[in-house]
């Protein structure tokens, strides 16, 4: 019995940490996105100077998304290991996405000239810029899609645990 509270107390702390990196990354990406980006906007009355405050914050976006998927890949690799076939293909999609926005951001960088606030070559820029927020869109898109394969995945566990503890 010590040992299934130990269990349980470890899957309680490892779910929490899951859904704490979850919030983090991908909730942190749509309340920027919703709410600072408008309001940094109307406050600095420019889209370009709300720009650069914005390329430093999608830097630490990209970070905690590393960190999340990399607690998801320890995760799939945890036993039990039920539904990975759904999950795994998902944590795919989303590790190749952060990768191509993490390779994206210092290109984008490079045409945001940091003394005079300017952006460089709109005409390179915005394109790039475009397909950054469509990946990010798409990858938060698989990441809800995911966050609902786990929390069944967690469901069909408890279930099962609290068959096999009657027994």
């Amino acid at each position: 019995m010590q040992l299934y509270n130990q269990r349980m107390r470890f899957t309680i702390f490892w779910r929490w940490l899951l859904l704490a990196s979850y919030a983090f990354w991908l909730g942190g990406f749509v309340f920027y996105a919703a709410v600072v980006v408008p309001i940094g906007t109307d406050v600095l009355e420019s889209r370009v100077e709300q720009g650069f405050i914005t390329r430093r914050v999608s830097y630490w976006i990209n970070i905690s998304g590393a960190i999340a998927l990399a607690l998801f890949a320890i995760d799939l690799l945890m036993p039990p290991r039920r539904m990975r076939w759904g999950l795994l293909p998902l944590w795919i999609s989303m590790a190749i996405a952060q990768a191509v926005l993490m390779w994206m951001h210092p290109r984008i960088d490079v045409y945001m000239d940091l003394e005079t606030h300017r952006v460089l070559e709109r005409s390179v820029f915005r394109p790039m810029h475009k397909i950054y927020l469509w990946i990010h869109t798409v990858q938060w898109l698989v990441g809800c899609v995911y966050l609902a394969l786990l929390l069944r995945r967690w469901s069909i566990d408890d279930s099962t645990n609290a068959r096999t503890a009657e027994i």
